[in-house]
């Protein structure tokens, strides 16, 4: 399994994994995992929305306030796809094909447009996803915050 160490870096922690599936990997000592699969990476995304956007000259439009609340507003229609429903469970075991193709065009919409806010704002995710993770396990080290759902501030040292 791969993490980011303290400093930032990718670390190849995994045991032995076999292929299940989606293209999930499985521990045999622990439950199968969904993965997503390796195309296309962050980058190719910016750039299929970097072409979408140039060729319609939406970039006067593409703005980050704009970005931003249009990420927003996409975040409240995948919102809505839970409203009313309850606990959902992993999976979507009770939720139709349909439902779940309307899931997946919502959730590619808030991506596609945190991919772009993210460009606009010079934002490298990939590397600020590592330095976060970094910085999330300094918080909430394991051995101290195992099984509880408080926030870091909530810890005594």
């Amino acid at each position: 399994m791969l993490h980011a160490s303290s400093n930032g870096n990718i670390e190849d922690t995994s045991k032995s994994h076999s292929v299940v599936g989606n293209g999930a990997t499985a521990e045999a000592s622990q439950p199968q995992r969904f993965t997503f699969s390796p195309q296309p990476t962050i980058e190719d995304i910016r750039r299929l929305q970097a072409e979408f956007t140039d060729e319609r000259d939406w970039n006067q439009f593409h703005q980050p306030r704009n970005l931003l609340l249009a990420m927003v507003g996409e975040v409240g229609e995948v919102s809505e796809l839970f409203q009313w429903r309850g606990e959902v469970a992993e999976g979507l075991p009770d939720w139709t094909e349909s439902e779940r193709e309307q899931l997946a065009h919502e959730l590619s919409d808030v991506l596609i447009y945190l991919v772009e806010l993210a460009e606009k704002c010079r934002v490298d995710l990939p590397q600020a996803v590592l330095r976060k993770m970094a910085l999330n396990r300094m918080k909430y080290p394991a051995s101290k915050v195992h099984g509880s759902a408080k926030k870091y501030t909530e810890y005594k040292d």
